[in-house]
Order: structure tokens, then C-alpha cells, then sequence
């Protein structure tokens, strides 16, 4: 009897090609799309937006077109609760505090790998593993009995950054059919396979027309140098971020940056470029995947944000935190943000960054 597998299609080509691969390769399907109630705005024109924002409901259609294509039954699951607690107030809360969240790094945990199989199991659906279009690659090493995440083939789009918080039984479950291609060979097999999205656009963002629709209003508050001279006001901390040049609008010839924010105090501090470089930060929140913990001083790679290439770095313990020590300097480490601790192309583990000492 073949192995059910559960399918989450997102309405896009990456997701679809997921499941026509498994499909061909003989696996029993159930495909399921989560609702998050994401804002609809009827003004907005037809295109592929963000995971959250308008189009949800065309999303959820074209999910449905490529599950009849393929000949599986499909549900329709509304985490709009989940979401919002889970990922929309950590999102909203960071900002609020000086630090720059990334909503994927807390959705796949909690959401795509978490409340979406809980939703499905009490649906009453019945699968073994779960799969999903994501450019990452899951390995279970006998030595260590554990499961490894991995980078994709195709580096550019490697997604192992947003998935290096699952824990040991999402991964023993997760399924990537796409880890070992290439956005092109994916978008090839589509045409080829005649997928109803094949010629879909790819989303970019979190939410379409910016984070900021999602965020309160904050008050205005001091914007000062390092030595402490106040420069002006800026418009609420929540609209700022580590490296900001854009929006401070201050009455100085040289171009500054924020390099600083100290939400107790409601307050932006800027300098030079130069002051956006660091060698350490301090990560908590810790999840380890290559390792049960860390037990002593080790060398990786560090990867500070999504876009940014791994580079050499030594990790250690710190109470119940990990201290980071790069070999070189880092521009623009910002509260808030994933690091991703990597072996070469293995996961070893991740954390939040909380502090980034000169």
C-alpha cells in the first residue's frame, strides 16, 4: 500500500510541482491550503503577491485547480486564529520593541509544520509524513539519530534559513521533492507537466504593499548620535530598522544610518556606515537540529539574515544564550533576525539574535 502523504499546496508553482512529483512517484495524496484570512482589497490588481495580504481567496482557487489537476482530494483549513496569535502579534510585537522579526522563521514552525497538521489530524486526514514545496533537502543520520536539515541544489533559492526552526518530529516528517532541483528545473517541469499555474509569478514578499499596513501607530521620539546630540525626531521606532537610511529625514550634510534602537527609551541612535559593522551578536531562542546542544566551543558558518551568505564563525555557550564571534566583520546585524548556524550544508542549529556587541 502506498505511503499517504500529506501535500500543502500554497496556490503556487513551487508547491504544485511538489505534489505532481510525488504523485508520479506513486504516493497516496491529500492536499491541503491553510486560510490565514489575510486582508483582501478588491481595489488591488491581479498579481501574485505576498504570503499574507490581498489574493488569498485566488490563492486558495488555484490550489484547488492544481489538486483537481492532479486528481486529489483537497481541504481547505482556516488557521486565521493560529496565524494571528502565532505570527502576526510575534511579528508586531518585535517591531514594537526595536527589533526586525521574520514572519517565515516563526510560520514554518508553528503554522506550516505545526498548527496546519494539528488542523488536518483532527480533520480526520490520514497521512504519515508531510510535504511542501520548499528548496530544502532531509536526511536522517543513523550515527547520530537525528534528522538533518539541509540546503537545496539550487543555493540561490536554498530555503534551510526559514526552516531551521522545526524540531526533530516535524523534520522526521517533512518531506522536500524539491531539494534537489533548480527554480528553472521546476519551472520547466511545470510547463511541461501542464500544471494550472505554471506560468504563475513567484510571490516575493510577506505582504504585498509592505509590512508596514500591519503595524500600530507609534510615537515619535528622539533621533541622536553616538555622543548623545539630538539630531531630530523620527516618526515611530516600529517604521525603522538596523541599516535604515531612507525616512530619517535629518537636517545633516552626511549620510547616516540607524545603527541603534532603544525602544525603553524611544529612540533611533545614527552614525556613519562604518558603525554598522560588528564581529559577535548573541543569540537565544536556540534550536539545535545537527546537535542534542552545545557543549563546547565549535566552528561554523553563520548566516545573519535570509539574503546573506554563511561566513566562518566560532559559537559558545553564554548562560543559556550562544555567543557568535565572526572571523570577519558583518554589516548591519539586527535584533530580531534568524542567525543559522551551518556545516557546510548542514543545519546545525539557529537562534534569534538579541545583541550584536561592538
Amino acid at each position: 500500500m502506498p505511503e499517504k502523504i500529506l501535500v500543502a499546496l500554497s496556490g503556487g508553482v513551487d508547491s504544485a510541482v511538489a505534489a505532481a512529483i510525488l504523485k508520479k512517484a506513486g504516493y497516496s495524496l491529500t492536499a491541503v491550503t491553510m486560510k490565514i484570512c489575510a486582508g483582501e482589497d478588491a481595489s488591488s490588481p491581479a498579481q501574485r503577491h505576498g504570503c499574507y495580504g490581498p489574493g488569498e481567496s485566488e490563492d486558495i482557487e488555484d490550489a484547488r485547480r492544481v489538486a483537481d489537476f492532479l486528481g486529489i482530494p483537497f481541504t481547505v483549513v482556516d488557521l486565521c486564529r493560529e496565524y494571528e496569535q502565532d505570527v502576526l502579534a510575534e511579528f508586531i510585537s518585535g517591531y514594537a520593541h526595536g527589533q526586525t522579526p521574520n514572519p517565515c522563521v516563526y510560520c514554518n514552525p508553528r503554522i506550516k509544520f505545526g498548527a496546519l497538521v494539528v488542523a488536518a489530524e483532527k480533520a480526520g486526514l490520514d497521512f504519515t509524513r508531510v510535504a511542501t514545496g520548499h528548496y530544502a533537502k532531509v536526511e536522517y543520520d543513523e550515527s547520530k539519530g537525528r534528522h538533518l536539515l539541509k540546503k537545496g541544489a539550487d543555493h540561490k533559492k536554498d530555503q534551510s534559513y526559514f526552516l531551521a526552526f522545526l524540531n526533530q518530529r516535524q523534520l522526521s516528517r517533512a518531506i522536500f521533492p524539491l531539494g534537489g532541483y533548480t527554480k528553472p528545473q521546476v519551472r520547466q517541469m511545470a510547463l511541461e507537466m501542464a500544471l494550472p499555474v505554471s506560468d504563475k509569478v513567484e510571490s516575493q514578499d510577506f505582504v504585498s504593499g509592505g509590512y508596514q499596513s500591519l503595524l500600530p501607530d507609534s510615537p515619535s521620539g528622539p533621533v541622536i548620535d553616538k555622543s548623545g546630540r539630538k539630531l531630530g525626531m523620527h516618526s515611530g521606532i516600529s517604521r525603522y530598522t538596523i541599516g535604515q537610511h531612507r525616512g530619517l529625514n535629518l537636517p545633516v550634510q552626511e549620510k547616516l544610518y540607524v545603527i541603534r534602537i532603544i525602544p525603553e527609551k524611544n529612540t533611533l541612535v545614527v552614525g556613519a556606515e562604518e558603525d554598522l559593522l560588528r564581529k559577535e551578536l548573541v543569540a537565544t531562542d536556540l534550536n539545535w537540529i545537527a546537535i542534542e546542544n552545545l557543549s563546547s566551543r565549535i566552528k561554523i558558518q553563520a548566516r545573519i539574515r535570509s539574503s546573506a551568505e554563511a561566513t566562518p564563525a566560532w559559537i559558545e555557550l553564554q548562560g543559556s544564550n550562544v555567543r557568535v564571534m565572526f572571523d570577519s566583520v558583518q554589516k548591519g546585524i539586527t535584533p530580531g533576525q534568524a542567525v543559522v548556524f551551518y556545516d557546510d550544508d548542514t543545519v546545525v542549529g539557529a537562534g534569534i539574535i538579541s545583541d550584536s556587541p561592538g
